[in-house]
């Protein structure tokens, strides 16, 4: 399998078990909350709208763009801190980001 088809691969995994746990939304953010200039877009989405509505679509696109893809890149441990340690699905979440983030990795990607 190419980088491009494991990243794929884990991040239909995201979205499959956050629609396992009911965490995946129907309606999108209103529009002003990608504007933010934060970080995960901090003072406008929670967690898991950031990862729904901008990184899993961002990492689509740029694959489907064949863009070059981020090095080192890591999420996780944003996502250890913010998601409360009884949020539905978060040990499998944070196993399946960890592996995600393995794949971008000095000379994964």
């Amino acid at each position: 399998m190419t980088p491009e088809q494991l990243i794929t691969q884990r991040l239909e995994q995201v979205e499959a078990i956050m629609h396992e746990h009911d965490l995946w939304q129907t309606t999108s953010p209103q529009a002003s909350a990608f504007e933010s200039r934060e970080p995960f877009c901090l003072d406008t989405l929670e967690p898991l709208e950031w990862l729904q509505w901008v990184l899993i679509p961002h990492m689509h696109a740029l694959i489907a763009a064949q863009q070059p893809l981020p090095k080192n890149f890591a999420i996780a441990p944003y996502f250890e801190m913010a998601l409360a340690p009884a949020q539905a699905g978060r040990p499998l979440l944070l196993l399946t980001l960890r592996q995600l983030d393995a794949l971008f990795m000095d000379d994964a990607v």
